[in-house]
């Protein structure tokens, strides 16, 4: 379920703590379970990463990026249930992946960071910058979501005859919105999800854009939803809030909290589950 807020939240609580600090030791956990995409190997990635000074922390969409002082960097992409953690995991079973970090300061004691992944679902890979333009680089991802401009959602949008909540998934098109987030966006913005990209009006797209920063911003701020599953925690195990304001997402046949007068409904686009109100996102507007 990790989208940009989510993911985003995992980074600002990691990066405190893993800036800065070298990687003792980069090694896979022992699981019984579904084993997760890790490359290259396990050894290979010890020479490469072992000794190494964490430079940065970042996210790239929906991915955490480790940089390391010689350029090389992780991606770590947590999909459905994947969680980047400092503190007590959910359980150990699900445990993929431990970077043991030494000392910062004197002060600092040493600690360990985990990727835990129930569903087996995420990846995790060691890029040098050669492989991470090639894999992650504007061929592959659109501009952040976070960063689009009303310019770049007016460029981009005509592009594609798609179905608005289909196209917002599309992450060449705009990266880091997930499903939740899209069906959240788009109520705001007061548009039908079915409405083709290509056809939305200025006033539409000016909503949009704004309804993009304002649903990514204040749901990086409640520190990401964490949904009935309790599947997604921060950096610390803790959850997250934003699912207390999520006006559409999930609650189908309930009162639409905006106008009062519409109840929202649950339609299928591209294979996922959408949530809408058709008095505030009427087709026809």
């Amino acid at each position: 379920m990790p989208e940009l807020p989510e993911v985003e939240t995992m980074v600002r609580g990691l990066r405190p703590h893993v800036e800065g600090r070298r990687i003792v030791k980069a090694s896979r956990c022992r699981c019984s379970y579904r084993p997760i995409d890790i490359s290259p190997g396990v050894r290979a990635i010890g020479r490469r990463a072992n000794g190494q000074l964490i430079t940065r922390v970042r996210r790239l969409a929906k991915r955490v990026i480790l940089e390391l002082e010689s350029d090389d960097a992780f991606v770590i992409e947590p999909r459905m249930t994947g969680l980047m953690l400092l503190s007590d995991p959910p359980d150990r079973g699900h445990l993929r992946f431990e970077w043991r970090l030494e000392k910062g300061t004197t002060k600092e004691t040493p600690l360990s960071l985990w990727f835990w992944d129930r569903r087996g679902l995420g990846t995790l890979r060691l890029y040098s910058p050669e492989e991470m333009l090639i894999a992650l680089g504007p061929a592959r991802l659109g501009p952040d979501a976070l960063a689009m401009t009303l310019d770049d959602w007016r460029e981009r949008l005509p592009r594609t005859q798609r179905a608005i909540k289909v196209a917002l998934l599309d992450q060449k098109l705009v990266a880091g919105i997930g499903n939740l987030y899209a069906s959240e966006i788009l109520h705001l913005a007061r548009i039908h999800p079915e409405h083709p990209s290509h056809h939305l009006k200025a006033s539409q797209l000016r909503r949009l854009h704004n309804a993009t920063l304002t649903v990514l911003e204040t749901a990086i701020c409640y520190e990401g939803s964490t949904l009935a599953d309790g599947t997604y925690r921060n950096a610390l195990n803790q959850n997250g809030s934003y699912q207390n304001e999520h006006r559409v997402y999930a609650h189908a046949d309930e009162p639409c909290p905006t106008c009062g007068k519409g109840t929202i409904q649950r339609t299928v686009l591209a294979q996922r589950s959408t949530f809408f109100c058709p008095k505030c996102q009427r087709r026809d507007a």
